[in-house]
C-alpha cells in the first residue's frame, strides 16, 4: 500500500505539532493527553530564573536556543541548502533574564513556523526532505522529553 505524499507530509506535521502544541484531540500519537504536555505548554509561564537554572550540565534555555537553531538548520535542508553549521553556536545560550527569555520563546515560536512550512513545501518532494523532515520532528521530541525532564528535577523537593 502506498500513502499519497500529501497524506504523509499531514502526518509529519501531526506528529510535529503534538510535539509542540500539544495534544489536540481526545487521544495523542506519542505524549501525554493532558493541557501543557507539548514543548510550548512546558515553556509556558516558566520564569528566566527557573530556565537558567543548570540541571544536568545544562539549562532549558540552553534547550530552547539549541531547538531554535536546529529548527533553522532543519528547514533549510528541507529547501535543499545544506551547507554546514557552527553547531556550537547552538548552545551559546544558558542564561536569560525577561528580556532574553520572551526574545528566544519569540524565536522558537518563528523557527517552528518556519519548519512547518519547510515541511509543508519539500517533505513530500525527495527521500532527502522526507527524513530531514523525520529527523527535525525526532529531534523536537528528543528535546521536548529533555526540558520535561528538566522541570520535573527542578520541581522535586
Amino acid at each position: 500500500m502506498s500513502l499519497p505524499k500529501a497524506d504523509v507530509v499531514r502526518q509529519l506535521l501531526v506528529v510535529l505539532r503534538e510535539a509542540v502544541d500539544g495534544p489536540s484531540g481526545p487521544w495523542t500519537h506519542f505524549i501525554d493527553n493532558k493541557p501543557g504536555a507539548g514543548l510550548m505548554g512546558a515553556l509556558e509561564g516558566l520564569p528566566p530564573e527557573l530556565a537558567s537554572r543548570l540541571i544536568g550540565g545544562s539549562s532549558i534555555a540552553a534547550h530552547v536556543h539549541h531547538l531554535a537553531f536546529a529548527m533553522d538548520v532543519s528547514a533549510a535542508s528541507l529547501a535543499g541548502d545544506n551547507e554546514p553549521r557552527d553547531w556550537s553556536r547552538s548552545w551559546t545560550v544558558s542564561k536569560v533574564n525577561d528580556a532574553t527569555w520572551n526574545a528566544l520563546l519569540g524565536r522558537l515560536r518563528h523557527e517552528y513556523a518556519n519548519l512547518i512550512t519547510a515541511i509543508e513545501a519539500h517533505a513530500g518532494t525527495n527521500e532527502d526532505a522526507l527524513g530531514a523532515a523525520i529527523g527535525a520532528i525526532a529531534h523536537v521530541a528528543y528535546h521536548l522529553g529533555a526540558v520535561r525532564q528538566k522541570l520535573a528535577t527542578a520541581q522535586q523537593p
